[in-house]
Formats: C-alpha cells, structure tokens, sequence
C-alpha cells in the first residue's frame, strides 16, 4: 500500500529498498528563489528529528513529505520559516534531490549525526548552529532566528 503524496506534482519520496534511507526528489523544474511549496499544516511540537525549528524557541512538525528534505553541505533550497515557504537556492531539474543545511533552521539538534557528504563547505557534525563556527556558517543562507543566536553567543 502506498502513502499518498503530500505534495503531488512537485516532488516526492524515493524509498531505499533495504535502507533507512530516503531521498526528496523534484517532480518538476524549480528556478534559483522561486517558491516550492508553502509551508502549511506545521504543527507545533518539541524539538525532535522530525521537527523543524522556526524561532529562537519553538518547533514544528513537518507533517508531510518534507520530513524526508535530507541535510546537504551544498542545498539546493532553504527553509524560509519566516515566510514559511521552502524556496530553490539554485535551478532545480525534475529529478534532482530536495535537501536543506539543517543548521540554517536548528540551533541544537535533537539527533547529531556525522556528514561526510564530501563538500569543500562540509562541516562534518551535524549538531545545530550552535555548534558551528560563525565563518563557516557565513557560507550559507540562514535563518533570522539563527542570527539571533549567533549575535547572542558570539556577543
């Protein structure tokens, strides 16, 4: 039996066989800061693996086919929790993986894990902003709530 698409004709989940792992694939072509999809249908939650952080203090819940959005050292989109909308960084073809820098949304991470994606921006544990040195993390898009406790930590 097959789950129904959250997001049909924009993208969807590609299953592993014999793998936890899965991938978000474009159904269609997106352009470099065109829209993809709002975000909508986000529960407020605790913070968790499936959640997405969306200011200095509260979670939600993706709900949909984005919990499988995996994290890249490279994305090829970004988390605009503030317009709550999920926007292209670069030109996207169908076909191609939806991924996102999950330090861009996350100051501490429910569930750290090591990336070995190979990026020369690659920051190897994956544990939130918080843990994350400011100039590497000035190579990529991130979220106000993000800065925010950036400025508070680095003063």
């Amino acid at each position: 039996m097959s789950k129904e698409q959250s997001h049909p004709g924009l993208f969807k989940v590609i299953h592993r066989k014999g793998s936890f792992s899965s991938q978000l694939i474009a159904e269609k072509d997106f352009k470099a800061g065109e829209t993809i999809a709002d975000l909508t249908g986000l529960t407020p939650g605790p913070k968790r693996y499936s959640s997405v952080q969306v200011s200095c203090t509260e979670h939600v819940e993706l709900n949909s086919d984005l919990l499988y959005l995996n994290h890249a050292c490279d994305p090829t989109t970004y988390l605009d929790v503030d317009r709550f909308a999920i926007v292209a960084l670069v030109d996207i073809k169908a076909g191609d993986e939806l991924n996102f820098f999950y330090p861009s949304t996350e100051w501490e991470m429910a569930q750290p894990f090591e990336c070995w994606c190979g990026s020369s921006k690659c920051i190897r544990l994956v544990s939130g902003a918080s843990s994350v040195n400011r100039k590497k993390l000035e190579k990529f898009k991130l979220s106000k709530h993000i800065q925010t406790l950036l400025d508070e930590r680095d003063g």
